[in-house]
């Protein structure tokens, strides 16, 4: 929790929702992702489900909603969490867990794991009556459903559409607010780790009746000499109860502010419930372009007048610039050839699952940048939209993907949201309605299902082609035969010759390419560490590549737009070649942390200009003295020498497209591999043998960050020698913390056998209170007498208790009694909740007195039982004003009156390096201030980091 950023979320809110002293804004947009309550449910048992499906009417009349889906549920005792926020990341891997889970304990074997809810507060005051109110997700994995003030609003099946939700009508204006999500990760879409939760940002959004719909603003460009047009789409929505008539205007923003274009439409109008298009047309004279190197924006801010008074504003990013797809030549972009440098990425990052803070999002495609990539594959799935904002700053292109092909309802409304969200996006070039569809992908079926889904994106899109994603391309009928552009998934799977002979017309693109196994620092298979050695081959079978021959294969075709690699970072999941003990893949030019592997330095050979050589492997042998050891060098320079301990090993001219190898006989000392071009040493690397690990080293990426911001930085955690020197076989395991403003948010080391916590939390476990039963007594002292008679008939004897409902109200006191659940586990940490007592009342566990404290703004009580042991709780309070039934009467069948919270304590923040490497990733939190990073080891020298938060 970020106590600051809290309060300022609250400010932010209030202020969106309006005050007595000012005029509400048009339009105010609120992010929403602080201050959420959390706590699993079930996915079998309603029970423990928090009873929720059990109540009357519950699915069958309006307001109904029970258990966490009820507006007066008791969620005090509930995990405090923000968003994004991915519950699986927490969880401990597990033998029974599956591929597509990552191997965590989350899907069908594990229930318990598998429900999450999610509960939060709004205060909406009176004034806002007439406003109308939207939640927005970005994104919810999966099988959501919300709730509002107990009212049924929305289920969302897919975990990666964003969706929206008018709330307008079912707030109480003034009063309490309560929204719940219950989100079910059971079943899985992808055969990948997808995490679970609400990973996404929420946004609140208000604005007036009459308003620029949700995504209903596109601006696009088109580019003749020295001046640009832009055409502007725009769809007016109409809630309100009558028709209205309005006027808008459009103003143009270059990237450094000044307005360049202006257009005032004339009086329009909107029926009441409807809504209305609306196009216009700016031109802009010496359009600065988007480009790879020159990533800038303009910003077309819409008013929406109604008798002269804005009504609403709307502010659209976008870029000028053009794209073109051509048959024989590849991509063009600005009119000058781009050959596509692209990678296929899920969203997984180690330490973090898919819940990435916005800062990730950036620094993992900078990352992707310093190889020399230049386009994403959003593979299987819409990217989230802050990794296209952030593709949109850094220059990178992107391939936007549908999750599955068809026309139903359901998979239309998702395709066409996913474009309507997106196509403002200069970084967006082509769109690709699916992927491998293998049962329709040579049938005619395949063939009309490509063609409608590429129809719908140009009726929403006509500025960018679409793509699909072919296994397999068949000649006659399929979904190659029916694309726009045709995306081969792995050359060895087609011939790629002889379909650009077949389709001379169609643009072609390499959209997964590679598909090799390698684990990073590894030289030697060793398949019981689930370890293959980094040495580019093709390692997939006869349907796969090496990185080198694919990326030979693509350079030599002129025809070809590119080729995405799969894949950039490696992923928990799809864990070939081996099962458990394996957890995540091993496809990736980087490993899950986002260290470069040896075939990502082959890539940046291939992919950039900057003089460079890389040499592998290691040179840490013992025992292995005068065996041959296989060296390589990837280079983009003429020529390489190659130097062990100084001698000579001589000097090697580089092929186009190709590495440079040598076999060494292994000495300990030094190797080095010299680069030279045009004669002169351009660029060098060297790897020496080091000593035993004697210290920790911290590198983070960044010192600075602002405070209460979604920025991160990457600390680099290493073991040096005395000379100070990385040793790259170290894996110790080092233990951190830190101090001041700053939080550990995860921590990985591309391990792909590795079942170390990436991210330690506390997991928490709730149960109510059961069988319920009430006894009334005449003064109370009888309480005392029954107290000291726990052990007797007295105490548990059926017939004087009677449930609370059929209790007479002439007794003066009373007695409520409640079995607890026994403890499941030893080392647990239990308390219960007690809520909505009358003051003065008496609490008993077994007949002991309890003495609460006060906790999360209830009465609390630390519960010290044996593990398997039940435990009997009783509270003696005077009857209260129209009897006990009153007293029980929605509560939730005694759950609001005592809720029992079972914590697993947290893994502690510790990490074994592997093969020398670790990574740790912090957040700021919301005051300014230093901060201090702590490492330690045994018999390691600790290391200690200073960042500063502004």
């Amino acid at each position: 929790m970020k106590p600051l950023r809290f309060l300022a979320g609250l400010l932010a809110l209030a202020l969106t929702l309006g005050s007595a002293t000012g005029a509400t804004p048009p339009r105010e947009r609120t992010r929403i992702d602080d201050g959420w309550r959390f706590a699993l449910g079930h996915a079998t048992d309603p029970a423990k489900d928090f009873d929720h499906g059990l109540r009357p009417f519950f699915f069958g009349k309006a307001g109904y909603g029970d258990g966490p889906a009820a507006a007066d549920f008791e969620d005090r005792p509930w995990r405090r969490v923000d968003l994004p926020h991915d519950w699986a990341v927490e969880l401990p891997f597990s033998e029974r867990g599956s591929s597509q889970h990552g191997m965590k304990a989350v899907g069908r074997g594990f229930p318990e794991n598998s429900v999450g809810w999610y509960r939060r507060e709004l205060a909406v005051p009176a004034s806002a009556r007439g406003r109308r109110f939207v939640l927005e997700f970005d994104g919810v994995f999966r099988d959501s459903v919300v709730w509002v003030n107990g009212h049924y609003l929305h289920h969302e099946a897919s975990g990666y559409s964003s969706f929206q939700v008018d709330i307008t009508d079912y707030l109480n204006f003034g009063g309490r607010n309560v929204v719940a999500v219950r989100v079910d990760a059971t079943t899985q879409e992808g055969w990948w780790y997808e995490g679970a939760g609400i990973y996404r940002h929420v946004w609140l959004t208000q604005t007036g009746p009459l308003h620029v719909a949700p995504w209903g603003s596109f601006a696009s460009a088109s580019v003749d000499g020295d001046r640009a047009d832009v055409a502007v789409g725009t769809t007016v929505r109409n809630d309100g109860k009558e028709a209205e008539s309005f006027t808008m205007e459009h103003e143009l923003r270059d990237p450094a502010g000044r307005v360049v274009a202006r257009a005032k439409l004339p009086v329009r109008q909107v029926q009441a419930d409807a809504s209305v298009d609306i196009a216009a047309r700016l031109r802009v004279d010496a359009p600065k372009l988007w480009s790879l190197e020159t990533p800038q924006r303009y910003t077309l801010t819409t008013y929406v007048r109604r008798a002269g008074q804005v009504v609403d504003r709307v502010d659209t990013p976008f870029g000028i610039r053009t794209i073109r797809f051509d048959a024989d030549r590849g991509f063009f972009l600005n009119g000058r050839h781009v050959k596509l440098h692209g990678v296929n990425n899920h969203q997984d990052h180690a330490g973090l699952g898919v819940a990435l803070p916005d800062g990730m999002h950036e620094a993992r495609l900078k990352m992707l940048k310093a190889m020399g990539v230049n386009a994403i594959r959003s593979a299987h799935h819409p990217a989230t939209p802050e990794l296209l904002d952030a593709c949109d700053r850094l220059g990178i292109l992107v391939i936007d993907e549908h999750r599955m092909m068809g026309t139903a309802p359901q998979i239309r409304d998702e395709l066409e949201r996913m474009v309507r969200r997106d196509r403002n996006h200069p970084s967006v070039i082509l769109w690709s309605v699916g992927n491998e569809e293998w049962a329709i992908e040579n049938s005619e079926i395949g063939t009309r299902l490509a063609r409608e889904m590429q129809a719908i994106v140009h009726r929403l899109d006509p500025t960018r082609p679409a793509t699909l994603a072919v296994s397999s391309s068949g000649y006659a009928e399929g979904t190659s035969v029916g694309s726009e552009v045709i995306g081969f998934n792995y050359r060895a799977q087609h011939d790629i010759d002889a379909m650009h002979r077949r389709f001379p017309g169609r643009p072609l693109v390499v959209t997964e390419e590679g598909a090799t196994h390698a684990t990073r620092g590894i030289y030697l298979d060793d398949p019981a560490q689930v370890h293959v050695a980094a040495y580019d081959r093709r390692t997939g079978g006869d349907s796969t590549s090496s990185i080198e021959d694919a990326w030979r294969f693509n350079a030599e075709r002129s025809y070809l737009a590119g080729m995405f690699v799969w894949t950039g970072f490696d992923y928990r999941g799809e864990t070939t070649p081996f099962g458990w003990p394996a957890i995540s893949s091993q496809f990736g030019m980087l490993d899950t942390t986002g260290a470069m592997k040896d075939s990502g330095y082959y890539l940046k050979a291939a992919w950039t200009a900057e003089p460079m050589v890389h040499l592998l492997p290691h040179w840490n042998w013992p025992g292995r003295e005068g065996q041959a050891i296989e060296v390589r060098v990837y280079a983009n320079t003429d020529e390489v020498e190659l130097r062990l301990s100084g001698r000579s090993l001589g000097r090697k001219a580089r092929k186009p497209y190709g590495h440079l190898q040598w076999s060494v006989p292994y000495e300990a000392g030094s190797l080095a591999a010299l680069g030279y071009s045009g004669g002169q040493l351009v660029a060098q690397e060297t790897v020496a043998t080091t000593g035993d690990g004697q210290a920790v080293r911290l590198t983070a990426d960044r010192m600075r960050l602002r405070a209460g911001s979604d920025e991160v930085t990457l600390v680099t955690v290493n073991i040096v020698d005395r000379e100070g020197r990385a040793v790259p076989t170290a894996g110790q395991r080092v233990s951190f913390e830190t101090s001041g403003p700053l939080r550990l948010i995860g921590m990985g080391n591309g391990d792909p056998g590795s079942h170390e916590a990436d991210k330690p939390a506390e997991l928490h476990r709730y149960a109510a209170a059961t069988h319920w039963r009430h006894r009334g007594i005449a003064h109370a002292e009888d309480a005392a007498a029954l107290m000291g008679d726990a052990a007797g008939a007295g105490w548990r004897d059926p017939f004087a208790w009677v449930p609370p409902d059929q209790q007479p109200a002439d007794r003066a006191w009373n007695l409520v009694q409640a079995d607890l659940p026994p403890a499941a586990e030893t080392g647990a940490r239990r308390v219960l909740f007690l809520g909505d007592v009358a003051p003065g009342t008496r609490f008993f566990l077994d007949g002991r007195a309890l003495t609460p404290r006060r906790e999360a703004g209830m009465l609390a009580v630390d519960i010290d039982s044996a593990a398997g042991a039940p435990a009997t709780l009783t509270a003696v309070f005077p009857t209260p004003a129209g009897g006990t039934r009153a007293l029980f009467d929605g509560a939730q069948g005694g759950r609001r009156w005592a809720t029992l919270r079972t914590t697993t304590p947290a893994a502690p923040w510790q990490r074994s390096l592997f093969s020398g490497h670790a990574q740790l990733i912090l957040q700021p939190g919301s005051e300014a201030g230093r901060a201090t990073l702590r490492a330690s080891g045994p018999g390691l020298e600790a290391a200690s980091l200073a960042i500063e938060v502004f």
